[in-house]
């Protein structure tokens, strides 16, 4: 009986949009959606928050690559992200004489500021419907039964309107709604970015990965850049006589912090969601990928974990690569447990009676069902491939250096790993290689290595290292073999297809009964509102919205490295126990919001989204009212440790300045 109501539940929260569900697109701020953000507490007019033709709010968010988000706090260029989003730069620029990561970075004045090789930040300048455009384009080059074709309608469509916005930035077009409706959008892109601040790791990450996708929580993840310009404004690439940009929005710091209930906004780049995929999908997620991916990079990071805490020269260059891999590690896991605990493929299936009710006598929604059946192995063997010897090593572009004879590059790469982890690495990877996936995959090389060899993965390693064929191990096992073998089972109507379409019935079911809907994320900018908000993840079990330094005193643990401080950092937060540190909304995100600004009632930055809870983990595909959760640094934390830590006054009083 409980599953019965919480699978009720879970639709009625589906069907009928709660006023913190849905990333919304910015342009598209209508009277409706206006009058429910007010309702929840808005202060502001919705033209205050986009309008191409007046400052507004949304001039001041920026997309960092369109991997994370940030936003503009002075009149001279100054732009506040996460540090995670922030990582890989920094961990590029550190070394062991000046290990940043670990030991922060503040320069005190512009002569000190670190160029960032390979960052580009995008600021949205206009968005236009060019949806008849591209369907008349689409239909007339047959996209149906070409796929990648949508490539070159977007290809199109960006170079036409590039002559209508001559040298005005990028245009980028995009796909909402499964195809129903496309947009192009113009951004103006600065590439001369330099590094303004960054907490040690200690501060930043404190609590690590045990405390990622967990609550409470009390990271000061946060770290800052400048952009340049040409001395005349305009876009150019890093030059000593650059100039910092002057935007034409910064946003204004909130000085006082929230409480339970108060309005929030967050606006930002998510990337992707699925929320109109099937309950095969879902199903697929959780029964095929999720287990593969979530034990395998466990695995790698036991690896990388024990070399780590052994030498500091290989956790310096294996610390972007570990990062990246336990985000990704508990996402999956984490996805899993909530799709499990809360029913998403019932709750799914449930929705598809509705739609198969909607659809009549068609029989789609068995045909996809038939064909996620089919492909089931297929598919299940191409994550053991990409698990092991795609993802496995960092070996990859070693080996593509030599087979394009860029000796040179070559060399460079591997001056950047440690082949002692290397080794390890691939030992683990073939082993999970050969066992898993099926002897006529395998390639030529590694057929012939295993046979010699007998199986044995010691001696199989010793010929891929002291023979020279690290490159012939990699490429031997091909995706080429996987694909063939999976367009035979698909021959007629693929997998892919029968879910675009499966999609396109649910979007025309929905505006059919005029029921609200938001697209799925495709890293565009968005908005989403909600409050100030704590969570009860477990029965009996009842979380407060806030943290403060109070508790990371509480979880200080000298002998784990997630949990340890800096002398100076300890003694510090001794003599300020209650500094406001995070805080929780329901605010509705998704990977890429990272870095978003979170904004009061007044459009005020209170603090930046940095993660979000365990329970939430569902929501790439499916929405939980009750146990969606945003989890953010809150502003005050970021200013104190400015002043009180860093010690940047003059920093600090160009960000505070009117």
């Amino acid at each position: 009986m409980k599953r019965i109501l919480l699978i009720a539940t879970l639709l009625l929260s589906s069907f009928s949009s709660f006023a913190d569900e849905g990333m919304w697109m910015i342009n598209t701020i209508d009277r409706m959606l206006e009058k429910r953000m007010k309702a929840t507490g808005l202060k502001l007019d919705g033209k205050m928050i986009y309008d191409e033709e007046k400052e507004s709010l949304s001039d001041a968010v920026v997309a960092l690559a369109f991997s994370c988000t940030g936003s503009m706090i002075s009149p001279d260029g100054l732009m506040i992200t996460n540090h995670h989003c922030a990582y890989s730069d920094i961990h590029a620029l550190s070394s062991l004489d000046h290990n940043y990561l670990e030991n922060g970075f503040w320069a005190m004045n512009r002569a000190d500021e670190l160029p960032v090789k390979g960052q580009a930040i995008y600021f949205l300048k206009k968005v236009f419907d060019v949806t008849g455009e591209v369907m008349r384009l689409r239909d007339s080059l047959d996209v149906a039964h070409h796929p990648m074709a949508m490539r070159r309608v977007y290809k199109l469509m960006e170079d036409k309107y590039a002559t209508f916005y001559p040298d005005q930035g990028e245009l980028i077009c995009s796909s909402y709604y499964n195809g129903n409706q496309y947009y192009m959008a113009l951004y103006q892109v600065y590439r001369d970015v330099r590094l303004v601040a960054a907490p040690p790791v200690c501060i930043a990450s404190f609590g690590g990965d045990t405390d990622n996708w967990e609550w409470p929580q009390h990271k000061g993840d946060f770290a800052i850049y400048r952009i340049y310009t040409a001395p005349d404004g305009s876009p150019a690439e890093y030059a000593p006589e650059n100039v910092p940009l002057h935007p034409k929005k910064i946003l204004k710091i909130a000085q006082n912090g929230l409480k339970d209930g108060d309005f929030t906004m967050v606006i930002g780049y998510p990337g992707r969601t699925n929320r109109f995929a099937s309950s095969y999908a879902v199903e697929e997620i959780v029964q095929v990928q999720n287990p593969i991916q979530a034990q395998f990079r466990m695995d790698q990071m036991k690896i990388l974990d024990k070399w780590m805490n052994e030498e500091a020269d290989i956790r310096l260059k294996y610390a972007d690569r570990y990062f990246g891999l336990s985000n990704v590690q508990e996402i999956r896991e984490g996805e899993i447990y909530c799709y499990n605990r809360f029913g998403v493929v019932e709750a799914k299936r449930a929705e598809e009676q509705q739609l198969q009710k909607w659809l009549g006598n068609s029989d789609l929604i068995y045909r996809l069902g038939q064909k996620y059946e089919d492909v089931a192995g297929i598919n299940q063997q191409i994550v053991y491939f990409q698990e092991t010897l795609v993802r496995g090593t960092n070996l990859h572009r070693y080996a593509n250096a030599l087979s394009r004879g860029d000796t040179a590059l070559a060399q460079k790469e591997l001056k950047s790993l440690d082949m002692r982890v290397e080794r390890d690495l691939l030992r683990y990877s073939l082993r999970q290689f050969y066992k898993y996936v099926h002897r006529e995959y395998w390639g030529e090389y590694l057929t012939q290595v295993y046979d010699r060899c007998g199986g044995d993965v010691d001696a199989i390693l010793r010929d891929v290292f002291e023979g020279g064929h690290i490159r012939d191990a990699l490429i031997s096992c091909r995706i080429t073999g996987f694909n063939e073998k999976r367009d035979k089972i698909e021959a007629g109507e693929s997998k892919n297809d029968l879910e675009r379409q499966y999609k396109n019935a649910v979007y025309q079911m929905k505006q059919a009964k005029h029921q609200l809907m938001y697209p799925d994320a495709n890293s565009t900018m968005r908005i989403t509102y909600g409050k100030v908000r704590a969570i009860q993840p477990r029965d009996a079990v009842s979380l407060a919205s806030k943290t403060s330094t109070a508790g990371i005193l509480e979880k200080y643990d000298p002998d784990d490295y997630e949990f340890t401080l800096k002398p100076e950092v300890r003694e510090l937060l001794e003599k300020h126990p209650g500094v406001p540190v995070n805080f929780l909304t329901d605010n509705d995100i998704t990977g890429g919001n990272s870095g978003s600004p979170v904004l009061n009632a007044k459009g005020e930055l209170v603090g930046l989204a940095f993660d979000g809870n365990k329970e939430s983990l569902a929501g790439d595909t499916y929405f939980v009212d009750a146990m969606n959760r945003c989890i953010c640094v809150d502003i005050r934390y970021v200013l104190w440790l400015l002043r009180e830590y860093a010690h940047a006054d003059t920093l600090l009083s160009e960000i505070l300045s009117e």
